[in-house]
């Protein structure tokens, strides 16, 4: 109805019109990252992963975050809880609050949640328990500055900003398009509020398997399979 304008849509797929760009990020890749790194900061080698709605976009991260753990350190494993099935299961911290408390009472020490705001009751149990949790999508390091170890940021703004920016050089191309760790589409968040809690030796470890999954020698998996299913256990092992 509208030939002339031109649409972005985030986190969907249309790729047959022509002034419709659809943004697909790979949240697998920066989660990897983060479970690598909660992982080599964990002392209990038990970590915890809590979803917002149980849906095929969030076990992207769910993926990415238990293969990058049991790579750096194969015995590791990932307690895994979600919300619910519902979109309101996103805005809920009081149930992300009891699912990570659970967690940290299996032993986990460190819980990555992508939950939007459930996540914020993760943060404070992770808070109020004394071990970290991992923030997603925005940085999220200064909101428990000691309690989050890092963000796995997901750079929708920089996707965004490329798209206006063709739009008003007359440059916009419809279609699908993938935003990985290669376009800086996802990252990890380092700054003034985690630096203290990250040594040189985690960060370079980070960095070489950052430039590893661009190069495309470690292949992360994007979907959960059921080596590991919804208690934890084991990640599957990277191809």
């Amino acid at each position: 109805d509208f030939p002339d304008v031109k649409f972005v849509l985030v986190d969907g797929r249309i790729d047959d019109i022509e002034n419709v760009a659809s943004l697909i990020f790979r949240e697998h890749e920066g989660s990897f990252l983060v479970g690598a790194l909660a992982a080599m900061k964990s002392e209990s080698g038990v970590l915890g992963f809590v979803g917002g709605m149980d849906v095929p976009l969030i076990h992207k991260f769910e993926a990415g975050y238990a293969a990058g753990a049991q790579h750096v350190r194969p015995d590791s494993r990932v307690i895994v809880g979600y919300a619910g099935v519902r979109p309101e299961a996103f805005a809920d911290p009081v149930r992300g609050k009891e699912i990570a408390l659970s967690q940290i009472d299996q032993g986990a020490d460190v819980l990555f949640h992508a939950s939007g705001v459930t996540g914020l009751g993760v943060i404070e149990g992770a808070r109020d328990r004394g071990v970290f949790a991992i923030g997603v999508d925005a940085n999220q390091n200064g909101v428990a500055p000691g309690t989050m170890l890092t963000s796995m940021i997901k750079r929708v703004d920089n996707a965004l900003y490329r798209y206006v920016s063709d739009a008003y050089n007359d440059e916009f191309r419809g279609g699908l398009v993938e935003y990985g760790l290669a376009e800086e589409g996802v990252g990890v968040a380092v700054d003034e509020h985690n630096e203290s809690l990250i040594d040189a030796e985690m960060l370079a470890r980070v960095a070489e398997l950052r430039e590893r999954i661009i190069s495309g020698e470690i292949r992360v998996p994007s979907e959960t399979g059921r080596g590991h299913g919804r208690k934890g256990a084991r990640a599957p092992r990277i191809p």
